[in-house]
């Protein structure tokens, strides 16, 4: 069987978190001089063959792997000088993050499996298989694990992707395809943080692998804990522990970043400035679905710690027409949709108390958001948490369960943010035209007051003849759109057309006149 090409590349789950990033934020790895300081660096630096002789010579490693993994590079070399174009550079790109991670002395046992996993992987795919879209998903016979590619980086492994397929084999049933799943991944797991990671192992957005995240990194906290339910096997458990080391560190090798409230659980290892709420919130769907099933009392410390910065920051990523997606700018259409569901999951399961509350607990291991669309959801079962006035965590002791479940602070700030979210996406953008008045002959900018973000059309008309029309997409505040005003002046009817990311439309017009020059 041939490498399976994977149709949907993305929709509205947890699975389109890397994708819909990067094609906001620039393809990764774009900056050719750095780049090339990296891998001068690189190749002073230890060489793939000696980071692997020296974990065998101490040990580290038995020969079987170091016979494998030096002949998965060998073979990738000759490969390399036998392609050329997209495939030479692409295949080229991985084998320069293998150098460069062996250069900064990160060859250790536990990732290497992953490392040489997706060497050989990119040496089948660009010697025998097609070019490749940007984003495009694709799989491997026998393997259930969701590759990605992300152009000038390779096909590599999503993780979100792999634990949202894991999740949707969960919520189908499908125990076969699950223990499959389970047994490609935990193997691929690397010791990170004082516990387990599934770690990027590509350059995005200018971080350098090898990289983990709280999205994907939550996610794999609720395929866990929910097989673990279902199997009753130890070593589901124990990775599932395991995982929460990330949540424990500060970055770059965890994503726990204290705050006046609590704690933000970074989206990405490298940036953890970057204040990015659905992931956040995913994170804390992951931990609340960890703990309830668990019951285990660092879980609920982990998730009490990140509600309590939540209900802080949700209010703030509510701009009264639509979200944003982190403190720079407002959310995509997918970002929009995919934060709404999260909010949605977080508010129902507040309502339902602490996730260590024995009086009314959710069914082990069973999905408790029917919205949820299992097939291709990674984390789609909301998390909640409850802390004490002030922001700080609640008492330990509540963890006992005495005491009728209540609800938790924060599930009225989580609904009532999802239900404005939802009625975002009904709700046309409201412009405004604040320019009365222009000078003539001059560039000059028609200012607008502008809800949410927008495609905004500009026409200008004198009488029924149209002088002038542009067009941009603007985001939310008061834009300019630019005009190039006529020397002989007049009055001129301007109107605005803007129709919203979700189709939303709405139009305006008002005179401006245009002084002679």
């Amino acid at each position: 069987m041939r490498p399976r090409r994977i149709l949907a590349l993305c929709s509205l789950t947890l699975a389109c978190g890397l994708t819909a990033l990067a094609g906001a934020a620039g393809a990764p790895g774009s900056a050719a001089a750095a780049r090339a300081a990296h891998h001068a660096r690189a190749a002073k630096a230890l060489s793939v063959p000696t980071a692997l002789a020296r974990l065998l010579a101490s040990g580290s490693i038995e020969q079987s792997a170091y016979a494998r993994y030096t002949a998965a590079y060998s073979a990738a070399t000759r490969s390399l000088s036998r392609l050329s174009g997209t495939r030479r550079s692409e295949l080229g790109a991985v084998l320069a993050n293998l150098r460069a991670i062996a250069a900064a002395g990160g060859f250790i046992p536990s990732r290497l499996p992953a490392l040489f996993l997706t060497l050989e992987r990119n040496r089948q795919w660009w010697t025998t298989e097609p070019l490749l879209s940007s984003g495009e998903r694709v799989s491997f016979p026998g393997s259930k694990i969701v590759w990605e590619y992300y152009t000038g980086q390779g096909v590599e492994i999503q993780w979100l992707g792999t634990f949202g397929e894991a999740n949707g084999f969960y919520g189908n049933h499908e125990n076969t395809n699950l223990r499959q799943l389970l047994g490609e991944v935990l193997p691929l797991a690397t010791q990170r943080a004082g516990g387990l990671a599934w770690e990027y192992l590509f350059r995005f957005d200018g971080g350098v692998p090898p990289w983990t995240s709280g999205l994907s990194q939550g996610t794999a906290l609720q395929v866990l804990a929910r097989s673990w339910s279902r199997f009753k096997e130890p070593a589901l458990l124990q990775a599932a522990q395991k995982a929460l080391g990330i949540f424990q560190r500060t970055p770059p090798q965890g994503v726990r970043v204290s705050t006046a409230a609590g704690a933000e659980y970074a989206e990405y290892t490298y940036t953890p400035g970057d204040r990015i709420l659905n992931g956040f919130i995913q994170s804390l769907v992951g931990l609340y679905d960890y703990t309830s099933i668990t019951k285990d009392p660092l879980g609920l410390k982990l998730f009490e710690a990140g509600d309590a910065e939540a209900r802080a920051e949700v209010p703030h990523y509510d701009t009264g027409a639509w979200s944003l997606y982190d403190q720079h700018g407002e959310s995509n259409l997918n970002y929009h949709e995919l934060l709404t569901e999260f909010l949605q999951h977080l508010c129902e399961r507040t309502r339902g108390g602490l996730p260590l509350t024995t009086a009314s607990p959710p069914p082990a291991g069973a999905p408790t958001s029917p919205t949820t669309t299992p097939t291709t959801t990674p984390g789609t079962t909301p998390t909640t948490t409850t802390t004490t006035g002030g922001g700080s965590p609640a008492p330990s002791a509540r963890a006992a369960g005495s005491t009728p479940a209540a609800a938790v602070p924060g599930d009225s700030i989580y609904c009532t943010t999802a239900q404005r979210f939802t009625a975002d996406l009904r709700t046309p953008p409201k412009a405004t035209i604040l320019t009365t008045k222009l000078r003539g002959g001059t560039r000059a900018g028609v200012q607008i007051s502008l809800s949410k973000i927008s495609s905004v059309t500009m026409t200008v008309r004198q009488g029924s003849r149209t002088v002038a029309r542009n067009g941009a997409i603007l985001e939310r505040g008061r834009p300019k759109l630019l005009w190039v005003t006529p020397s002989s002046g007049g009055t001129f009817t301007v109107t605005i057309a803007a129709r919203d990311l979700a189709g939303n439309f709405s139009t305006t017009s008002a005179t401006v006149v245009v002084s002679h020059h």
